[in-house]
């Protein structure tokens, strides 16, 4: 066995799991910049490229219109003598002193190709005449041409057909272009030079403000990592600008006020239930201490384990209520949705809540009632009025009076009075909180979980409706459900009577 061969193996395999680089791993801030630099520099390329183009293409355009000028110059001179087949180009620039163009050479042909007039500075650019110069001067045509000789700069050519007493010369006139390539060269060079400086400049400015633009987020991360260890008091300053940073602060400074208040409702609420529930169990825990304490009689135990059974139904009603809620919440409650006849739903509940009111000597009535029908879950409904009544009743004054009302308008508003305790106007906002309970209503009332209202909320707004309150300490409340019509009711709300006749 090779004692090598399993840390070959243990290489191979740890060279299968090499980290490989991750583009996403890379800051915002080089991306942006780099991408903006890969956009600049393509742009760069583009515009030298096209700016390249368009220079060589003028340039030489340029060259082509002197040529055609130099060559009618050329031709009106030579066509008022007839040109000779040995004629010097001396003796025709004595007469024409026009054609004695220093950038430029001149060669006439004959129609065989022999070169009869030259210019002394085509001896170094003895350059014959091309088949496509003679075809096209045969056809009556001018015809442009570049040529280049090696050592040579190359130069453009130009040759005009010249017919005189029906016989056919050929005029040449070339003219170098090195001017042209040394100004394309220096054009070359000098977009090589300031391209990579414009792009490097351009890179350093695009990090400078890559880096200025994302300073408000990385504000955020620096809160959110504040925030993610458990300090949610933090926010961040907001630019009075309303730009995409100024909407992206405010909207994370309310999500983090949601979630501070979600946070403060959670604590809350577990601080309340823990109380709710330790309190019967406190309760049970001393009354069983108690009856343990030395024997007692069987009629002492059965009112131990009565008063424990009492309290176990308080938690079970608390643990169901809790349960109903965080249902709700879910959206797990479902709902029917069947006319309810709220006139008759009153009725049944006003006999229930008679025999509460005979426990604590309060009276309740039904001052109005105008027929009405929603479309809802009967049951729920039923546990929100009767929720409302229990509480009238039990935060009521012996003696006191609960009145319940129904009228009916575009709505039907459903309504419990009382002249009991009353609640502060400070305090109102709260108590459809979970288990809260006014320091009043723990006094006068010892039973009672705080969960009843908040229940009654949730079934009012799941059928589209509400509670109102009106209230003032010491002054007893009315709560008032406003609930919406059924449709076909609502539908027959406002219409005339028929005629009689």
């Amino acid at each position: 066995m090779d004692p090598y061969a399993s840390g070959d193996r243990v290489r191979a395999e740890g060279a299968v799991r090499a980290p490989v680089a991750d583009v996403s791993s890379v800051s915002l801030r080089v991306r942006l910049t780099l991408w903006y630099g890969s956009a600049l520099g393509l742009i760069i390329v583009m515009f030298a490229g096209v700016l390249y183009v368009v220079m060589d293409n003028g340039m030489r355009e340029r060259v082509d219109r002197s040529l055609e000028e130099t060559a009618d110059v050329a031709v009106r001179a030579l066509e008022q003598r007839r040109v000779g087949r040995f004629f010097q180009f001396q003796d025709l620039v004595d007469q024409f002193p026009e054609l004695a163009v220093i950038d430029k050479s001149y060669q006439i042909f004959s129609p065989a190709g022999i070169i009869t007039i030259q210019s002394p500075n085509v001896s170094r650019r003895n350059v014959p005449l091309s088949r496509r110069a003679l075809e096209g001067a045969l056809e009556g045509r001018s015809v442009f041409e570049s040529a280049e000789a090696p050592g040579e700069p190359p130069i453009r050519l130009l040759s005009v057909p010249i017919v005189y007493e029906g016989s056919l010369s050929i005029l040449q006139i070339g003219t170098s272009l090195q001017g042209v390539e040394e100004a394309l060269h220096r054009l070359l060079l000098t977009l090589l030079v300031t391209g990579p400086l414009a792009l490097s400049a351009a890179l350093v400015g695009g990090w400078f403000l890559a880096g200025r633009a994302l300073q408000p987020v990385e504000a955020i991360t620096r809160a959110a990592q504040r925030i993610a260890a458990g300090d949610l008091t933090q926010r961040l300053s907001v630019s009075p600008s309303p730009d995409e940073i100024g909407r992206l602060a405010q909207t994370f400074n309310d999500m983090i006020a949601r979630l501070e208040t979600s946070f403060r409702q959670i604590q809350r609420f577990s601080a309340d239930a823990s109380h709710e529930l330790r309190t019967p169990l406190t309760v049970m825990k001393g009354e069983a201490e108690l009856a343990l304490r030395r024997p007692r009689t069987a009629e002492d135990y059965r009112m131990v384990l009565e008063s424990s059974l009492e309290e176990i139904d308080r938690m079970a009603r608390i643990v169901d209520e809790l349960l109903f809620l965080s249902r709700a919440d879910l959206g797990e409650i479902r709902m029917e949705q069947l006319p309810v006849k709220l006139d008759v739903l009153i009725e049944d509940i006003h006999r229930q809540a008679t025999v509460l009111g005979q426990d604590r000597d309060v009276e309740v009535i039904v001052k109005k009632m105008e027929p009405a029908t929603v479309t809802g879950d009967e049951l729920r409904l039923r546990e929100l009025v009767l929720n409302l009544v229990d509480n009238a009743v039990k935060y009521s004054h012996p003696g006191g009076v609960v009145e319940i009302e129904v009228v009916r308008d575009k709505t039907v508003r459903v309504s419990v009075s009382d002249k009991g305790i009353g609640i502060p106007a400070e305090l109102q906002p709260r108590i459809f909180d979970p288990f809260y309970r006014t320091d009043e209503a723990r006094a006068h009332a010892k039973e009672g979980t705080g969960l009843g209202l908040a229940i009654s909320k949730w079934i009012a707004e799941a059928h589209h409706g509400r509670i109102e309150v009106q209230s003032s300490s010491g002054q007893g409340a009315r709560f008032t459900v406003v609930l919406p019509l059924s449709p076909a009711v609502d539908r027959l709300v406002g219409r005339p009577d028929p005629s009689p006749d």
